[in-house]
């Protein structure tokens, strides 16, 4: 081993990769493609009970036994503000022929119909689409942008009908582990490892992608011309022959992965902490004035200026600086977290504390970890 560790890193992916291999040959398990490519990604989250071909564990949420969660309830309700993806993500789904969103024209500054158009099935799966109809069959897109979320781009996975709504009622089973993070762990595993093969992205990568319709991961092209925006996300992947690769994988997992409580654990692993200190953005928004989101000629919403009393049939009024804020002050991306930006201390903030519990009861034997000051003084 090298300093002082039994194993070095090659050790534990090489593990990663053999239990994943062992897991897709033998399993028997695939994924749930019952209702097409536009649904199947959507509906697997949204299931009463878990879809036992995809998913290896779930959280049996059920009336009967009296459980219950509230991701309904937390996703739609105003008073939690609701939770949304953040421009980056959204920016990392591909268009549906393949091709990177950054290359279409002005794709900074599209409106929030223009975003959605002739992107990756996923994308409308997970987040809240123009002409979205939810599971009711009835609500349209225009009903929710009533109530604005924290970044302009609304999710929509584990959301089920209405009947789910209240504090307690959502019985959807949830997801802990399911097939798609073992194929995605098997490719990531042999890329960093350097040992992947086009035969291994047509098992893992492709499988993913072939669920919603999205076209085969073509290795040579990623590695000969890595995606220069995942590149700037992900500044520590290194620059050797499987750069390109591996950027693609990232991306697969975090769109694929989305919500699913990952995220945090992957930037850590992956040792891009510094991640956290970059701006939370959302949507575009070039002006104060009227906006019709959804492109179905209705307004949405009104950004109005202090003082401001607009005439408006949008059912929303909000007061930018005071209600939304922008990057730019009265224009530029959504910035929820504007006035509270992270930070981040590269020296420390990949490990936890040590408990000082644990300390004192050792006497200062088990010494704190880089950074962080606990008050003892061994």
């Amino acid at each position: 081993g090298i300093d002082g560790y039994e194993h070095d890193w090659k050790w534990y992916l090489e593990q990663a990769a053999d239990a994943a291999e062992e897991f897709i040959t033998n399993s028997g398990y695939s994924l749930y493609t019952a209702t097409g490519p536009a649904t199947s990604y959507r509906d697997l989250f949204a299931s009463e009970n878990a879809q036992s071909v995809e998913v290896i564990l779930a959280r049996d949420y059920n009336k009967a036994l009296g459980v219950f969660h509230n991701v309904n309830f937390y996703t739609i309700s105003a008073s939690y503000g609701k939770p949304g993806m953040t421009r980056k993500i959204v920016d990392s789904y591909l268009m549906a022929d393949g091709s990177k969103i950054q290359d279409q024209p002005g794709y900074e500054t599209m409106t929030y119909n223009q975003q959605f158009q002739n992107r990756d099935p996923r994308m409308a799966q997970t987040l809240m689409a123009p002409g979205y109809v939810d599971l009711n069959g009835i609500d349209e897109v225009i009903e929710d942008c009533k109530s604005y979320d924290m970044t302009g781009y609304r999710f929509i996975k584990f959301v089920s009908d209405d009947t789910h709504n209240g504090a307690t009622t959502s019985t959807t089973d949830w997801p802990v582990f399911r097939y798609p993070e073992i194929l995605l762990t098997y490719a990531e595993a042999k890329a960093e490892l350097g040992t992947l093969t086009p035969e291994d992205i047509a098992l893992t990568v492709d499988v993913v992608r072939d669920r919603v319709g999205m076209p085969a991961l073509d290795m040579t092209a990623a590695n000969n011309n890595p995606d220069p925006l995942m590149a700037s996300y992900y500044p520590n992947v290194n620059s050797g022959a499987n750069k390109g690769v591996i950027l693609e994988i990232r991306r697969e997992r975090t769109i694929e992965l989305a919500m699913e409580g990952f995220r945090y654990y992957d930037i850590m692993r992956w040792k891009e902490g510094k991640t956290f200190e970059q701006p939370l953005l959302g949507l575009y928004i070039p002006s104060k004035g009227e906006y019709d989101l959804d492109g179905d000629g209705t307004p949405d919403i009104y950004l109005k200026t202090k003082g401001e009393t607009p005439s408006t049939k949008a059912p929303l009024i909000m007061e930018i600086d005071q209600d939304i804020f922008l990057s730019e002050g009265d224009h530029g991306y959504i910035s929820p977290h504007k006035n509270n930006p992270g930070i981040w201390n590269e020296a420390r903030d990949y490990y936890y504390p040590i408990p000082t519990d644990d300390r004192s009861l050792t006497g200062g034997a088990l010494t704190q970890n880089p950074g962080w000051n606990d008050g003892l003084d061994f």
